[in-house]
């Protein structure tokens, strides 16, 4: 396509199936750095993800950002005929992705067993609440499930309080950022090492944050240990915490290391700390942790924010403020590093979204466009990539196919 973005993955053709997050993160991700990635919508109404707010009119800012670089098309997958258009598309593609509930592509007769016959080369990933196996398989998932069944919802949160769920969907972009390293993987082994053969990549919602918790498994089968809420503490290092200024603003340090912890004592004016047997070293910070705390809390609510930061930093602590999105826009960093770009849409007209990440010094990605309207490139789509006439595109039109 003319607008194509550059980027090394460029020449990779992906069709996407899925709808709202999970796949979606992964066709972004691969989108920002140069795939040609046909985003599949249901001819009536599109992606449910567009019914998502805040919007801007009638539009919704999640699709216009979450589905950038990607082109629309529309296709009724429930339809035959629409089936066999989608077979069609398989010949001209290295990935399909898709997030249905398990079977369903089966049901549909388009399971990987048959559209490998089509082109051996297809890479499928699949995405969905509980995997393509076990007992629970065929249960529907949402991501704020699989965050609490994941084992990271009943350790976030304050030991008085109760389990709190993330106010993102954590589980869907985790498991699409994962999707889309596994992608890159089979893609190199079907070019490098598998022969030109393509496979099938089962991607659960749950199973990367659990991947995450790396360490709790081994944790409870060798000391018996059930991780459980602590705050903002890190259960196995500290300090490590969120500390409030003496103006009402709020500081994040972390001195997990001997020489960290070393530089911080000497910021906030108690080198003495180090003398101290409760903090010689990380287990004794740990079990004293509270000691600690209030010693650093003292110090920082003594100074204001802008005061303690700059005091921090002179010493080579680790530190940083506590910012919201008002506090990002305006910070030079983000400028500096261009994570923060300006996009001009023909709906919207210019707005701000997130940049490109991460940054390659050769094959930089970019953003060429924000998420289309519904149906945008069908006719490119269908008439560039398989030749369908005009008159065969009124027929598909008027049976509901596109």
């Amino acid at each position: 396509m003319a607008d194509a973005p550059t980027g090394p993955l460029r020449g990779l053709r992906v069709v996407d199936l899925s709808t709202i997050v999970s796949g979606g993160m992964a066709t972004s991700l691969l989108a920002d750095f140069g795939a040609d990635v046909v985003k599949v919508e249901h001819p009536q109404g599109g992606d449910a993800l567009r019914q998502w707010g805040p919007f801007a009119g009638q539009v919704s800012l999640w699709w216009k950002v979450a589905s950038r670089n990607k082109r629309s098309v529309t296709l009724n997958l429930s339809h035959p005929e629409g089936q066999d258009l989608f077979r069609a598309l398989v010949r001209h593609v290295d990935v399909v992705v898709e997030n249905f509930r398990p079977g369903t592509l089966e049901r549909w007769g388009l399971g990987y067993e048959h559209l490998e016959t089509i082109n051996p080369r297809l890479i499928l990933l699949r995405v969905s609440g509980f995997g393509q196996t076990g007992p629970y398989r065929n249960r529907p998932g949402f991501g704020t499930v699989a965050e609490a069944m994941s084992g990271l919802v009943a350790i976030t949160g304050f030991p008085d309080g109760p389990p709190v769920v993330p106010p993102f969907p954590m589980a869907d972009e985790v498991a699409g950022t994962m999707g889309a390293l596994a992608v890159l993987m089979a893609i190199y082994h079907r070019d490098v090492a598998g022969g030109g053969r393509g496979q099938v990549i089962d991607v659960s919602l749950y199973e990367p944050l659990f991947r995450m918790l790396i360490p709790h498994v081994t944790q409870y089968d060798l000391l018996g240990l059930v991780a459980q809420r602590v705050g903002n503490y890190f259960p196995d290092a500290a300090p490590r915490n969120l500390y409030q200024t003496g103006d009402g603003r709020w500081v994040a340090i972390s001195a997990t290391s001997q020489r960290t912890f070393e530089r911080l004592a000497a910021a906030i004016g108690h080198a003495d700390l180090l003398d101290d047997p409760r903090f010689r070293d990380n287990p004794s910070r740990v079990a004293n942790r509270e000691a600690l705390d209030s010693a650093i809390g003292e110090w920082m609510r003594a100074r204001t924010q802008e005061e303690a930061l700059r005091v921090l930093e002179e010493h080579g602590a680790v530190a940083g403020p506590v910012y919201d999105i008002n506090q990002i826009v305006r910070d030079p960093h983000f400028a500096a590093r261009g994570n923060i770009i300006d996009v001009e849409d023909g709906e919207l007209g210019r707005m701000r979204m997130v940049g490109v990440i991460p940054h390659f010094s050769r094959t930089r990605g970019q953003v060429v466009h924000a998420g289309p309207p519904v149906g945008a490139h069908t006719a490119a789509v269908y008439q560039g990539w398989l030749g369908l006439s005009d008159g065969e595109m009124a027929r598909l039109r008027e049976a509901g196919v596109i």
